[in-house]
């Protein structure tokens, strides 16, 4: 099982973030510590070293039914380079998500590391539980809802949490949170967060 969340994890985050993950999973790792004395713009420099700018979600589904579709689709044979492909990377959230994010802007000001260490870590979990508690088994989806309101942030439309409808093998429906926010950008979606109620 865990060689499956590993891949997960190094295709979502791109290879910046797989360089600097064992560090903040070791025992006795230190805290991370944010310097306050850092401008946003700075620190958002210093988050974007290494990156390749992006101009738009790679990979991304043309519709949201399509990707919550394809999520039990990959659920369902386990298929975690799908799952990471369906997610924000590194660089879509550097460029893409982060710069219009109210998170990321006075008054809250949270850094970009911070905020990306969060969130992966909270989808890292999120995928380790759906995996163990629905990885190989057949939910057929009856339907999914995400909320009547989004948030329009610049370019950017985030739904949910998202909360879906689904058979499972023994023919009883079932109500479940596996995945919490869908970002859409011009036209295409990909999972912002994992992060789930299991």
């Amino acid at each position: 099982m865990r060689w499956m969340v590993y891949a997960l994890l190094a295709v979502a985050a791109g290879s910046a973030a797989a360089c600097e993950r064992p560090e903040m999973r070791a025992e006795g790792a230190p805290v991370r510590v944010v310097d306050s004395i850092l401008t946003r713009d700075e620190a958002l420099r210093r988050f974007r070293a290494g990156l390749a700018p992006v101009t738009a979600l790679e990979g991304g589904r043309e519709s949201r039914d399509t990707l919550v579709v394809r999520f039990l689709r990959a659920l369902k044979v386990q298929d975690t380079l799908a799952l990471a492909s369906m997610a924000v990377t590194r660089p879509e959230f550097a460029y893409l998500y982060y710069p219009t994010t109210p998170q990321g802007l006075p008054p809250y000001d949270v850094e970009p590391g911070l905020m990306w260490h969060l969130l992966l870590e909270r989808s890292e979990r999120g995928v380790r539980r759906s995996l163990a508690a629905y990885g190989g088994r057949e939910l057929r989806l009856l339907g999914y809802d995400c909320g009547a309101e989004v948030s329009r942030e610049g370019d950017n439309t985030i739904s949910g949490p998202c909360v879906m409808r689904v058979r499972d093998e023994q023919g009883k429906t079932v109500s479940l949170r596996l995945f919490s926010q869908i970002l859409e950008r011009s036209g295409r979606y990909k999972f912002l967060s994992y992060a789930n109620k299991l």
